[in-house]
């Protein structure tokens, strides 16, 4: 038998059904899924030095377990020194075994490392997706504090099968992460 990710498990053992009740859903394929993770860096200070951009590439690899990439610049724009091209961030984008391997250390061992931490926003786009702002790479364990050259953050994009921002709270909810108000059951 195939390795599976515990929080996989949960969700098909325990937050499908709880779906399915809440919502109303004639099948379990309704049941909204966590569809991928995205991990994105917007790096400005690079325009000036190109290091940055390898020390972020490294460190968002070592954060994900998968490789990162940089995006470039699509345009050009003077006041800012840029041009069309250049590096100016990082990204990795998790799906299945990685994303919920990731989805797992944020929620049992980044988060909780977070100084004066009272719990996440709720703040959705509309169509079911949430995206979670982390101010220090330090918090995730996999970061060598003595090697930090610039402390950088971080958005974690976490996009859903969700219709509603409703489905995708009950959703992210079920998973354990820690919203602020969380309305309780």
């Amino acid at each position: 038998m195939s390795y599976v990710p515990t929080l996989k498990k949960k969700y098909n053992e325990e937050i499908v059904p709880a779906l399915v009740k809440e919502f109303g859903y004639k099948s379990v394929m309704q049941a909204p899924r966590l569809e991928k993770i995205v991990i994105n860096q917007g790096l400005g200070q690079a325009v000036a030095d190109k290091k940055i951009i390898e020390v972020a590439i490294n460190e968002l690899t070592a954060i994900a377990g998968q490789k990162a990439v940089a995006t470039n610049s699509r345009k050009d724009i003077a006041n800012f020194k840029l041009r069309k091209g250049m590096p100016i961030g990082v990204k990795v984008t998790l799906r299945n075994v990685n994303m919920y391997e990731f989805l797992n250390r944020l929620i049992c061992i980044a988060m909780p490392r977070v100084r004066d931490f009272n719990g996440i926003p709720e703040k959705f786009d509309g169509q079911g997706n949430y995206t979670l702002g982390v101010q220090e790479q330090i918090i995730f364990p996999e970061i060598d504090i003595d090697k930090i050259t610039k402390i950088l953050g971080m958005e974690i994009t976490f996009v859903t099968t969700a219709k509603t921002d409703e489905e995708a709270y009950a959703l992210l909810k079920g998973f354990g992460l820690p919203f602020k108000n969380a309305k309780k059951n």
